[in-house]
């Protein structure tokens, strides 16, 4: 009975926070004012257009072209740094070497720089007259002012989040799982991938929907190396702006809609797979 009472105590100590009820109040209302008010704005505004005129706009082949632009860039530009995020995280996390918290302070460098700054100073290396870009060039690629421009600002802006979400979680994996796969015969690619890769893949999820919802609304950093021509490097955000200077402002929340769409489809999907890869592991 003393230990129950003990216990009860202990349970009801006053907390650092306020309450349950004063922080969830808190919550709700900042969520409420800072997201839900807005997005509620911008659906009620396309909502406003009916949806003949909705699904006009939505079919719109510029309004098509410049979605399939964003979100295969922000797709092919996640994918990458998916890939090159999990490479730097693990230099980072497993070596020591001269330099090391340089290399790790230059991984939240587009954090702090300006995207207009980051656009320029990509466009001017990527450009045909560019260092790399008249390279390039010569060999008949086309770097700045086409596709490829566009994804290399992406994975400019979006490297940070898959580092920064993989590597707390690879610093506190644990040597000794590997240890103990390389003792039972393991290699170091069926460490890798059957050991390493599944304890990572939620937080490696993580990285590349944030990366990609990043590179679905970047709009700084692209609009100057990617040429902005219609149907070909043209992008939504870009498309947003152009409506909005014509005050054409129902084909600018339609288009906003739209994106808020898809990217809430796409977010949803890959939320679901990270759950489902979370719980695996942990019952696997």
């Amino acid at each position: 009975m003393t230990a129950i009472a003990s216990s009860s105590w202990r349970f009801r100590q006053p907390s650092v926070l306020p309450g349950f009820g004063l922080t969830l109040g808190y919550t709700v209302a900042y969520l409420t004012l800072i997201i839900l008010i807005p997005l509620a704005g911008l659906a009620w505004r396309s909502a406003g257009l009916g949806l003949d005129e909705f699904l006009r706009i939505a079919g719109d082949p510029r309004t098509l072209g410049a979605l399939r632009v964003s979100f295969g860039a922000a797709f092919v530009a996640a994918l990458v740094n998916l890939l090159f995020g999990l490479v730097v995280a693990w230099v980072l996390v497993r070596y020591r070497f001269p330099g090391r918290r340089i290399i790790d302070a230059v991984v939240d460098l587009p954090f702090a720089l300006p995207t207009a700054v980051a656009g320029i100073a990509l466009t001017a290396i990527y450009a045909p007259n560019g260092p790399l870009g008249s390279w390039f060039a010569g060999h008949g690629i086309r770097i700045a002012y086409a596709f490829p421009g566009i994804v290399i600002a992406l994975v400019f802006i979006g490297l940070p989040f898959v580092v920064r979400t993989v590597q707390p979680v690879m610093e506190d994996l644990d040597r000794e799982v590997e240890e103990a796969a390389a003792t039972l015969g393991a290699g170091r690619f069926a460490t890798v991938f059957r050991v390493l890769l599944p304890a990572l893949m939620p937080a490696s999820l993580t990285g590349f929907a944030l990366a990609f919802a990043r590179g679905v609304g970047e709009y700084g950093s692209v609009i100057f190396i990617a040429g902005n021509i219609p149907f070909v490097t043209e992008i939504a955000p870009l498309l947003i702006v152009i409506r909005l200077e014509e005050f054409n402002y129902s084909a600018a929340t339609a288009i906003g809609a739209l994106m808020l769409m898809i990217s809430f489809a796409m977010l949803l999907v890959i939320n679901l797979i990270q759950a489902w890869s979370r719980r695996r592991y942990s019952n696997g």
